[in-house]
This record gives structure tokens, C-alpha cells and sequence, in this order.
């Protein structure tokens, strides 16, 4: 029970790893905020918590719009009383499949860089507005990519995932006067959890068993990356076990940078 009468703020808690972190944090003890743009995919989680005898409510948050990410933020502290631990873990793909940087738009880019990178400074910032209110630290983490350590192909996405990971070192200076800190995790490939699912509970039922054995053989250790493996770390990371880690960037990758 490390996140006992603890406060947290899952992004993207309706499907994949926000779900997979979510329904952690709440068997730990955590009272949780499931944010999704999705609401009623939200709820699924909020119900599968509550099932299993945690706490937890939905809101509906688009992280680009940084009022709605404030909103969420005064939902939460107005529901359990404070704020402990932020999770920036929404983010979006490359549009299409094998896409080279010239091939994208400017729309593209610009939904990239809105979702992926201003949707977690969005996260990062109010987060610490609400850490240093309470006087008393925090902790943030948010999901970055092993793309955005090395050139994976999706230049844009990677970018966006390289910027994250430049703005939590950045953060976790600032913010470690006020014992807030900051950190990312960064998942190597994830063939069982999909950016562009339309069904939270099989989002990527339809990849062949081949093309996940293959993704998995990218990693050294052989093992596709799930979302319980990135719940577990951003648990980790966020909790009193961490107390002396801040600005790490996290590879959740099977050994695939360490190459």
C-alpha cells in the first residue's frame, strides 16, 4: 500500500497503460482521477477500480486545452483534498504507418506536438501550481519513448517524445528545492497496446501472433513491452521507494537502447 490516502491524476486512463497504472495506483491505495478525453471509457476504468474495492472518478480532459487540464486538477483536489502524484500519459502516434518526415503535414505536426509535448507541459505545470500551493513536494511522471532516445523512423513522434524527456530534466531542477520531482519513463515497442484503438479491452486483438513475435524480437530480452510493465515502473517512479530519484528518463525497452 504505498500510495495509502494519496492523491493521483492518471492521463489516458481509460485504455492501455493510463488503465494498467490506474487500476495499480488504486490496489495501492491511491485515490485515483481517471482522465480521458474519452469519458465513458474513463468510467470502465473507474468501475473495474471500484469493483475491486479502490477509489477512483472519471473526468473528461482534452490535455492540449490547458484550462481543461486545470479543471481536472481542481476536480481532483476538490474530490480527495490534494494532489500527490501526476501522470502525463496520453499520446498519439504517427498518423499513418512507415510515414517519413517529408510526408507529413503541417496538421500533423501540429496535433503532435499539441497532444504529445503541450499536452504534458500542460500536466507538468499545473501539477506544480498545485505542489507548491500544498508546500509539502509531489511527484510527477510522465510516458516519453525509447523514440524519442533514439531514431526509431516516426521523426515528428519521436520529437515530440525527445522534448518530454528534455522538459522533465529541466523540471526536475527546478522543482527539486520544493522536493517536487520529475521523471519519464520511456517504453520500447507495444504490440498489445495500441494508440488508435476504438476498444479499450482489445485494442490490438487484430496484430498476428508474427508481427508481435517480431516486434518482440526487437528487445534483447525478447519480450514485447506490455502496459503492466510501464504501470510498474511509473509506480515506481512516483513512489516513496523513489524518494532520491528525480530527472530520469526511464527506458522501459527489453535493452533495446542499451545497444
Amino acid at each position: 500500500m504505498r500510495f495509502a490516502d494519496s492523491s493521483v491524476i492518471v492521463t489516458g486512463a481509460g485504455s492501455g497503460v493510463g488503465r494498467a497504472a490506474a487500476r495499480r495506483f488504486a490496489e495501492e491505495g491511491a485515490r485515483v482521477t481517471c482522465v480521458d478525453l474519452r469519458k465513458a471509457w474513463a468510467l470502465d476504468t473507474v468501475e473495474q477500480i471500484s469493483a475491486d474495492g479502490g477509489t477512483a472518478q472519471a473526468v473528461e480532459c482534452d490535455v492540449s486545452d490547458e484550462s481543461s487540464v486545470e479543471a481536472a486538477i481542481a476536480s481532483t483536489v476538490a474530490a480527495y483534498g490534494r494532489l500527490d502524484v501526476m501522470i502525463n500519459n496520453v499520446g498519439i502516434s504517427t498518423p499513418r504507418n512507415g510515414m517519413k518526415l517529408e510526408d507529413h503535414t503541417t496538421e500533423d505536426f501540429d496535433k503532435l506536438v499539441a497532444v504529445n509535448f503541450r499536452g504534458v507541459f500542460n500536466g507538468m505545470k499545473h501539477a506544480i501550481i498545485r505542489f507548491k500551493q500544498q508546500g509539502d513536494g509531489g511527484a510527477i511522471v510522465s510516458t516519453g519513448s525509447a523514440a524519442g532516445l533514439v531514431g526509431w523512423g516516426g521523426a515528428v513522434y519521436g520529437a515530440t517524445k525527445g522534448a518530454i524527456h528534455q522538459l522533465t530534466r529541466t523540471a526536475a531542477i527546478e522543482g527539486a528545492p520544493f522536493k517536487i520531482r520529475v521523471n519519464a519513463i520511456c517504453p520500447g515497442a507495444m504490440p498489445g497496446t495500441s494508440f488508435l484503438t476504438t476498444d479499450p479491452q482489445h485494442g490490438d486483438a487484430g496484430v498476428p501472433d508474427d508481427v508481435a513475435a517480431a516486434v518482440s524480437q526487437v528487445h534483447p530480452l525478447g519480450d514485447a513491452i506490455t502496459a503492466g510493465d510501464c504501470a510498474e515502473a511509473l509506480l515506481f517512479l512516483s513512489s516513496p521507494g523513489a524518494a532520491n530519484i528525480t530527472g530520469v528518463c526511464l527506458p522501459v525497452d527489453g535493452g533495446y537502447v542499451a545497444r
